[in-house]
């Protein structure tokens, strides 16, 4: 088990740049923290390395993986490889994901247009692997699915479900073929949600929080769908409607 003591150390600033979307790119890999994370990545393959402050006893079973080595930190070490205010000094690196999308077995999708906040994309990913759903797809301008606040809304929920990214149009092609109802989400040129039947198979695009989903991609759909405001709000959340779509369209 190696030491690690300066900050200044070559594998603390190859950690450190794990927090920006350009060093995951670079290295293939990312960061968690916390204990639940490290908890449901250790469930996986996903964990190459597990950096645990010096003053915390590590668990048990997270000994048990032979092929994973761990590193022990100072908790200015800790500080500096955290992406929250109060680092929690339990860290792992892990490899980015590689499962395929199967259209022969994967009947239930969440596409995602241009959503951009953090908090709403882990918020979903957590809400779709809730509702059973086999795959989220991000689209072009979609936010990151290895930022580290997006890892820490989806509460492990992305070790669960597939995802994937690209071009949703060339998804919804995809879908089409598969037989699979496709449903957007608009304010205009919609039904309301509750008219559409729940289904084994559905594929549901909600789109970015300021302008929605586009006009191109609502043009591809089968129908599109809203959710009725009966207080005064002038809309819902994203994630708070994917959720409500979600399970009402699920059978």
């Amino acid at each position: 088990m190696e030491h690690i003591q300066s900050t200044k150390n070559a594998r603390v600033k190859e950690w450190k740049k794990q927090l920006l979307k350009k060093g995951r790119d670079q290295t293939g890999t990312y960061i968690i923290e916390g204990d639940h994370l490290i908890e449901e990545a250790l469930k996986t393959n996903d964990i190459i390395e597990l950096m645990i402050q010096e003053d915390i006893e590590i668990p048990e079973s997270w000994l048990l993986k032979d092929d994973t080595s761990i590193t022990t930190i100072t908790s200015e070490i800790s500080k500096v490889i955290s992406a929250t205010q109060t680092a929690q000094g339990l860290f792992a690196v892990c490899r980015k994901r590689t499962l395929e999308v199967d259209m022969s077995t994967h009947k239930r999708f969440l596409l995602l247009d241009g959503v951009q906040d953090p908090g709403n994309i882990g918020t979903m990913i957590r809400t779709a692997d809730a509702a059973g759903i086999d795959a989220v797809i991000f689209g072009e301008g979609t936010g990151d699915l290895y930022n580290p606040k997006v890892i820490r809304s989806a509460q492990g929920s992305h070790f669960h479900i597939h995802t994937d990214t690209g071009n949703l149009h060339k998804w919804i092609e995809k879908l089409k073929r598969s037989e699979i109802p496709i449903y957007g989400t608009a304010l205009e040129n919609a039904v309301p949600y509750k008219e559409v039947s729940s289904s084994d198979s559905f594929a549901l695009i909600v789109g970015n929080e300021g302008s929605g989903v586009s006009p191109e991609i609502l043009e591809q759909t089968d129908k599109n769908l809203y959710i009725p405001i009966y207080g005064q709000s002038e809309s819902l959340n994203v994630a708070i409607a994917a959720g409500i779509l979600l399970y009402h369209l699920r059978k």
